[in-house]
């Protein structure tokens, strides 16, 4: 897909995370994308938006942050002798939600109609936000000063979570040489309009699974609520995500069925922040993961 390869020029070395956070779009999911500073998470989110021709605005997360800086604001206009609703940056096709995890919770929660519904409840109007809508967020480790944890519902609004990690030697060593990306990434050309977007999503949406492939991924949702390894297991809203994950995974390998390496692939990225381990408060580890992975039988 010309998509990938585009972004995989600006955020070099990290060719799979690339192709999960191209897959959670494409199965019409939010995408939480956790690291240290200065991985690349938003220069990720910038390529995105640029090579995908979406409109896209960027909400620095803080501890004084409200609400209402993001969501909108009416503001009395003495011309009209009116109240007059200012939109927010909400109101944009794909949002950056830059350091979520510094805000409070409940500036958090300011954006989970939005996630949830498509739409924002203001003084007791409803607004629709733009379509296609996206949220990415970056999250710092919640053992940096200053973060707050996201709780569970607003965790299971996200499809996706992935990591960036440290870049391999020849990447940073094409960093250190050519300089950094965000400047090339505000220079791209758009590869996608909006309106064609959905319409990759219908396509993937239709990508056929088989009954067996179905079972499947039941069985996991299933062997993940009947171990004593995790504090809870996955919902029926994760099965659906781990279902519209493994659609967008085919579709971007060419295919026109899903196979169960398909769902092992994006696994990890859709079941890890909804799942929390039970000797503690933690997400649960890879190791957790992989095993629950091992258990279930291979259709």
């Amino acid at each position: 897909m010309p998509v990938l390869n585009a972004a995989n020029q600006i955020i070099l070395g990290k060719e799979t995370e690339v192709r999960l956070a191209a897959t959670c779009l494409l199965a019409g999911g939010h995408l939480l994308i956790e690291d240290l500073p200065g991985l690349g998470k938003t220069t990720l989110a910038h390529t995105l938006a640029r090579l995908l021709g979406l409109h896209f605005s960027r909400i620095q997360f803080t501890a004084d942050l409200l609400p209402a800086d993001i969501t909108g604001v009416s503001i009395f206009d003495r011309e009209r002798s009116d109240f007059r609703f200012i939109q927010g940056p909400v109101f944009s096709q794909l949002v950056l939600a830059d350091e979520i995890n510094r805000a409070t919770p409940k500036t958090q929660s300011a954006l989970l109609e939005a996630m949830e519904e498509g739409q924002v409840s203001i003084e007791g109007e409803t607004r629709a936000l733009p379509s296609p809508f996206f949220v990415i967020a970056t999250q710092n480790p919640s053992h940096q000063i200053g973060t707050f944890p996201l709780p569970e519902s607003q965790l299971d609004r996200f499809l996706m979570r992935i990591e960036l990690g440290y870049p391999g030697r020849d990447a940073e060593r094409a960093l250190l040489t050519s300089g950094g990306r965000r400047t090339r990434a505000e220079q791209l050309d758009s590869l996608l309009t909006p309106e064609q977007l959905p319409q990759l999503q219908r396509e993937v949406a239709d990508l056929y699974a088989a009954p067996p492939l179905i079972d499947y991924v039941q069985a996991l949702v299933e062997a993940s609520r009947h171990t004593s390894v995790f504090r809870h297991g996955l919902s029926p809203r994760a099965g659906l995500a781990l279902l519209a994950a493994a659609r967008a995974w085919a579709w971007l390998a060419g295919r026109d069925m899903v196979l169960p390496d398909d769902v092992q692939a994006v696994f990890p990225s859709v079941a890890r922040h909804r799942l929390s381990s039970a000797q503690g408060g933690n997400q649960a580890s890879s190791t957790d993961i992989d095993s629950l992975l091992k258990r279930v039988a291979i259709p």
